[in-house]
């Protein structure tokens, strides 16, 4: 396995991995055998698992968090918590499914409006002939959907399964069924099925690449104002935490 260092933003633990080690960690999961979670971290992650224990603790038991929004790894800078490279849970699904295709993955497509991972699992196969989708379901993180999930993933045998629910959510989905499923990966993607069915179109990769994507979604998407709250939250608190009575802001995980 790669030995990935550990950081602390606000507390919230998030492995300093590159793009391409994230890709070879998966691998390994899928070679090692065993279940394993990945979370795709953001700034609203951070503030959810602030003031939400149970997903605080899913953070810190998942077998990944990638550092998924160019927030973090500003905060990392400031709070001398120091992370590489930003890695897209959408760019890393779409990266994993190119590889699944490679090497014989079964996939599952979980969540998102009735229909979405539909449209999502046909793409994914237009691009990538060779990709085996075990199936794809919307259902809902409401447990009386549960039973109904579950037999179908333990009849779709995936390998890779993602989930888009939305945090916390899906991630908390993961952590209470993984157990009993044992699937080899799973990863909360948010709306990554949105993007890759182009129901919501992603911004331009030179407004990702200056840290606006989130601009820009507001701008297509004015009803996520008061999710977007998080991120100036997020930013007090890091200042707080550096500046002010916390020291370097390591946080208190």
């Amino acid at each position: 396995m790669i030995q990935t260092p550990i950081r602390r933003i606000l507390g919230v633990r998030i492995h300093d991995v590159t793009f391409r080690e994230a890709l070879d960690i998966v691998d390994a999961f899928l070679a090692g055998g065993g279940a394993h979670q990945i979370c795709t971290v953001n700034p609203e992650f951070v503030m959810h698992a602030l003031r939400n224990p149970a997903f605080f603790q899913v953070l810190e038991q998942a077998d990944l968090n990638v550092p998924d929004g160019i927030g973090l790894l500003w905060a990392g800078r400031i709070l001398k918590q120091p992370l590489r490279e930003r890695v897209p849970g959408v760019e890393l699904m779409e990266a994993l499914a190119a590889r699944a295709a490679e090497r014989g993955w079964r996939i599952f497509l979980l969540g998102a409006a009735d229909g979405v991972a539909d449209r999502a699992a046909l793409r994914l196969r237009a691009r990538y002939p060779s990709l085996i989708v075990a199936g794809t379901f919307a259902g809902s993180p409401r447990p009386e959907d549960a039973p109904e999930i579950l037999e179908r993933l333990r009849e779709a045998r995936p390998d890779l399964l993602f989930v888009a629910y939305g945090a916390p959510q899906q991630d908390l989905w993961i952590a209470r069924y993984q157990p009993e499923l044992r699937i080899p990966v799973a990863m909360g993607v948010g709306g990554a099925f949105d993007f890759i069915a182009g129901i919501v179109p992603r911004a331009p990769r030179w407004i990702r690449e200056h840290g606006l994507e989130w601009l820009y979604r507001l701008i297509r998407q004015p009803w996520r104002w008061r999710r977007m709250l998080a991120l100036p939250r997020f930013v007090l608190a890091v200042l707080a935490a550096r500046y002010g009575k916390g020291g370097t802001g390591a946080g208190v995980g």
